[in-house]
């Protein structure tokens, strides 16, 4: 009996699991093939375009040549007008004509526009040039920012409850440190005997056993009861059969008897899970000094791995890079060589965008409380005060 038990055992938690991992598997599986449904549209749809020699890139080129000949040979009487003339000419050139299409758009490319999109950051180095890729870029953003968000708040939830209960159990432990060192010798013997004392109480303040009641029984012959000793005796027994049959095997007897019946509990609580999206992050409550902590040690060590691929950037470059991405600012200012990498590094900037939302979130409870009290505040001072009148 034991043998065939462990299996099922194994497998009903095996099950738990699947279901309880389903709903964030699939926010997260469903951005990934969104993602990648995008960088297949657009590298075909911007990779392929024509390039054509409009008007505006000829008369830059001609423009260009000019300045490059009226330079003289003595470089030093005109090297000041010269850089603001090659200034003013180069503001108004387009991007796009020193960009080949195929290799900016190729499938790397379009995933690393497509995480920018979704995910909000938009460094502005890679955008759709023709109609439709713009009209297309809309469409997409439309539905991939609230996906985005959505799995925001999915592990957001999971961050919440890591972060909670990792400062509750470090509350805890400090409150035990506290008291051992405020707890002598003579006052915990006393509170030990205290304890020992109500655990006797509770011991003996036990329910009785069907033996115990069955020997009551006993003194209570003589007196007229309504049930008799026999069928006291059944009654106990059957309430003792009912209370001490395992969770397990009713469960298993359902499972036989109406499958549907547990499919339909399964089912029930898969879609729980889904209802409880949010519920964690709105129950956080962790000082804000330890969020901006762990943002500042979080950044620093993406800071100080980045320059290794990049080499245009220093430990000051890539936190100012990383600070800028997960708060989804995006300047552009700072350029990233190699965008495959940024793709390694997108789970980083998911999960740092995560914490930087719970942070945010955090801040936003925070100065609701503080505008609470200033308007309560005011409110108070403004009410005029009660004047007791003499009878």
């Amino acid at each position: 009996m034991a043998t065939t038990s462990q299996p099922l055992r194994g497998k009903t938690t095996c099950k738990k699991i699947f279901w309880a991992v389903f709903p964030h598997a699939c926010f997260i599986l469903s951005l990934v093939i969104y993602a990648f449904l995008g960088a297949l549209m657009f590298s075909h749809i911007e990779g392929n375009r024509q390039v054509t020699i409009s008007e505006e890139y000829r008369a830059f080129l001609q423009n260009l040549t000019y300045l490059a000949r009226k330079l003289s040979d003595n470089v030093t009487e005109n090297e000041k007008m010269f850089k603001n003339d090659i200034r003013e000419l180069f503001n108004t050139a387009d991007p796009v004509w020193f960009i080949n299409p195929e290799d900016r758009w190729s499938f790397f490319g379009s995933l690393f526009f497509c995480c920018t999109v979704f995910t909000t950051v938009g460094y502005g180095n890679t955008y759709p040039v023709t109609r439709i890729g713009k009209y297309l870029c809309m469409l997409y953003a439309l539905f991939g920012i609230p996906l985005m968000f959505l799995v925001l708040t999915d592990m957001g939830d999971i961050l919440a409850t890591v972060l909670s209960k990792s400062y509750n159990e470090f509350r805890k432990l400090q409150s035990k440190i506290q008291a051992s060192k405020l707890c002598s010798g003579s006052t915990c013997s006393k509170r030990n005997e205290l304890k020992s004392r109500a655990q006797s109480k509770i011991v003996i303040n036990e329910p009785l056993t069907i033996m115990e009641v069955l020997r009551s029984q006993s003194g209570m012959k003589r007196r007229p009861v309504k049930y008799r000793n026999v069928e006291l005796f059944e009654m106990l027994i059957a309430r003792e059969n009912e209370s001490t049959q395992p969770v397990r095997n009713r469960s298993m007897e359902r499972w036989s008897s109406c499958p549907e019946l547990a499919r339909g509990k399964t089912v029930s609580r898969v879609i729980e899970n889904f209802d409880k999206i949010g519920k964690e992050l709105e129950k956080l409550d962790v000082p804000i000094v330890l969020m901006v902590l762990v943002i500042f040690v979080y950044i620093s060590c993406a800071a100080a791995i980045l320059p290794n691929w990049e080499r245009n950037m220093d430990f000051q470059e890539a936190f100012y890079f990383c600070f800028i991405t997960l708060t989804t600012i995006g300047f552009g200012d700072t350029k990233l060589e190699h965008p495959k990498f940024f793709l390694f590094f997108s789970l980083y900037i998911m999960i740092g965008m995560e914490i930087v939302f719970i942070a945010f979130k955090l801040g936003q409870d925070r100065l609701i409380v503080l505008y609470k009290k200033v308007i309560s505040f005011c409110a108070e001072k403004k009410m005029p005060s009660k004047k007791i009148y003499p009878k």
